[in-house]
Formats: C-alpha cells, sequence, structure tokens
C-alpha cells in the first residue's frame, strides 16, 4: 500500500533554469504511478503558485487553461478543485534553482510538516552553492578537488584578477555560486577574458568561483536512497561537441553521453563508491547527481546537482534506463524512501 495518496510535483523556478524546470516536471509528473497516486502538477514562479493539472488514480489528465488555474492555498499547501479542497500529502520537488534547490521551498514545507522529494532545507543551502558545498568538503580523503578562488559583486576586481594569475594555472572556469544548467558559465583560457566571464557570471548570482581547469573525462553518477542504502546508477561519460558541457551541448544535442561509461570497471565502481560516500557525508535524500573529472592524478569533484534534469533526454532517466529501471519504479522509490 501506498505511503501517500496526492502527489504535488512542483517546478518552475525563479531563475534562468525555470523553462527547463517545467520540462522535467511534466516529464516527472507523467511518470508518477498512476494507479498508486494522485498527481497535482503546481506551476510555482515568484511566489505564484497555482495547478496546472492534475492526474487521479487511473484517469486522464486534467489541464487548467491558463487563466483559471486555481491558486495553491500556501498557508497549508492546499488547493480547490471544483469547490473541493485537497491537501497534498507529498510534495515531489523539480525545481532546478532557486527557490527549490537553495533550501527556501524546503524550508516552508518542513514548517508545514509535509514531506518531500530532496534534501533537507540545511543541506539543500549548503550544498547547491558551489563553493560552500565545496568548502564543507574540505579534508575529504576520498576525491580531490580542484583549486579555486571566490569574489563577491562589489569586491575590487582588479585586485581579485591578480590574484587569480598568481595562484591558479589556466585555462580556468568562472561560474557562479548558486545556479546550473551552465547559466553563467565560462571557460578562460588567459586572464585577459576573466572580467567579463565574471561580470557575465554575476548575472546569475552575486557569488562567483573561478575554479582551475583539470585535464581529463568528465563523468557523471547519480545515487539514491532505497531505503534500505544508498544506491548508485550506472555511470554516464559526457563527451561534449562544444569546448566544455555548456548549455548547449547539454540540450542542444551536442554532446555525447555515453551511458555506461566506456571506462574499466574499477573507475566506474571508485565514481559510484564516492558518490555513495558524498550522499552519505553531506546527509542527502533523494536522488542527486555528482559532476566529476577523470584525471591523471585521480577522481576530481566538480559539484553536487541536488535536483538533477529529468526530462526524457536528461542524464538520470538515461542512468535509470540503463540500470533496468522502470521511470514509474524509480519516482516510486524516491517517494516512498524520502
Amino acid at each position: 500500500m501506498a505511503k501517500y495518496n496526492s502527489i504535488a510535483v512542483i517546478y518552475g523556478s525563479d531563475t534562468s533554469e525555470w523553462e527547463v524546470s517545467c520540462r522535467s516536471g511534466e516529464f516527472t509528473a507523467s511518470r508518477v504511478d498512476d494507479t498508486r497516486y494522485d498527481v497535482y502538477e503546481i506551476f510555482a514562479r515568484f511566489g505564484k503558485w497555482s495547478l496546472v493539472a492534475y492526474r487521479k488514480k487511473n484517469a486522464m489528465r486534467v489541464i487548467f487553461p491558463d487563466i483559471a488555474r486555481p491558486e495553491i492555498d500556501k498557508s497549508d499547501f492546499s488547493v480547490r478543485i471544483y469547490g473541493e479542497k485537497v491537501n497534498f500529502d507529498f510534495a515531489l520537488i523539480m525545481q532546478h534553482g532557486a527557490p527549490g534547490e537553495t533550501g527556501q521551498l524546503q524550508g516552508y514545507l518542513e514548517m508545514l510538516k509535509v514531506p518531500f522529494s530532496t534534501c533537507s532545507s540545511f543541506v539543500s543551502a549548503v550544498a547547491f552553492d558551489k563553493y560552500a558545498c565545496k568548502r564543507y568538503m574540505d579534508g575529504v580523503d576520498f576525491v580531490k578537488m580542484a583549486p579555486d578562488l571566490l569574489v563577491r559583486q562589489g569586491d575590487d576586481l582588479d585586485a581579485f584578477i591578480a590574484k587569480v594569475e598568481e595562484r591558479l594555472s589556466f585555462p580556468v572556469f568562472v561560474k557562479p555560486t548558486s545556479g546550473g544548467s551552465s547559466f553563467g558559465l565560462t571557460k578562460v583560457v588567459e586572464p585577459g577574458g576573466l572580467a567579463d566571464a565574471i561580470k557575465f557570471a554575476f548575472s546569475e548570482s552575486g557569488t562567483v568561483l573561478v575554479e582551475q581547469g583539470v585535464l581529463g573525462r568528465e563523468l557523471t553518477c547519480a545515487s539514491y536512497s532505497d531505503g534500505q542504502s544508498v544506491r548508485s546508477l550506472p555511470v554516464i561519460e559526457i563527451i561534449s561537441e562544444n569546448d566544455f558541457f555548456d548549455y548547449d551541448a547539454k540540450y542542444n544535442g551536442h554532446s555525447n553521453e555515453v551511458c555506461p561509461a566506456e571506462i574499466p570497471a574499477e573507475t566506474a565502481a571508485l565514481v559510484q563508491a564516492t558518490t555513495e560516500k558524498i550522499y552519505a557525508f553531506l546527509g542527502c535524500n533523494g536522488v542527486v547527481r555528482a559532476d566529476y573529472i577523470w584525471a591523471e592524478d585521480g577522481l576530481y569533484f566538480l559539484e553536487l546537482n541536488l535536483i538533477p534534469g529529468m526530462t526524457s533526454a536528461s542524464l538520470v532517466p538515461k542512468m535509470v534506463r540503463t540500470a533496468g529501471i522502470e521511470m514509474s519504479d524509480f519516482l516510486t522509490a524516491i517517494i516512498e524512501n524520502s
């Protein structure tokens, strides 16, 4: 018997990733087992939450026109549909970026005591910020991390660039500390390109990480809890047609995502074990995806994706298919064990 009855799939966000989030949310909602749950799709952006569609058990999906979408009552996380009040039992969060990955949405749900599919508000706040996540993991002995420097909006940019030239080797990657889908990300091969790259990253975040590039193969792996233990999905190698795995490579088909990665079995096992250790070290929940560079001197951790993309073409669904797991069964495991 299912633990929950009414599942709210929350998508959209307050960041540049909102359209990707909608695609992830719509795909996820379509794959939730409709023999076990009633599924409600909530579009949430800049404080306005409305019901896009719903699907009762073993029934057709009902879609509301834009001008007639019922508003969500945020005082108790409920909605009225044709006069009937529905309280949501569980939140399947598919918001990429703020507030779904930053801990804000999780904090709201925690106060209402509504269970949800992702990491806690604290873990989300720490792990979503790329700089904070790396500092939290400083000193771990199971993965390497590339040297980096942090700059805040309003800092002396010339002095910071001089520090980068002194302490880091080029190329470097300039990235917003908060954000995903490679928005605001630039590869910089010489100091002259740093100022523009940093200003570009500031368009996405008030703090920017400049990280020394590591030469190697890009690998990614996802872990999740099945209720008994932390499990890992097959490793993917990302081979970009572009200079790196940017937004165009991710979403416009300009990359080859090899699943399972054509790497030695011991390397795949290392990546999976490392992802499980990061999951446990940070106290993660739901499914998270870790990105790495496999270099000559070892495995380097890049960042953690707390709410990884879940479109039909995204990396985690590819891992799930390769593992021989039905997507509906995978989502049921996330819902029932979060």
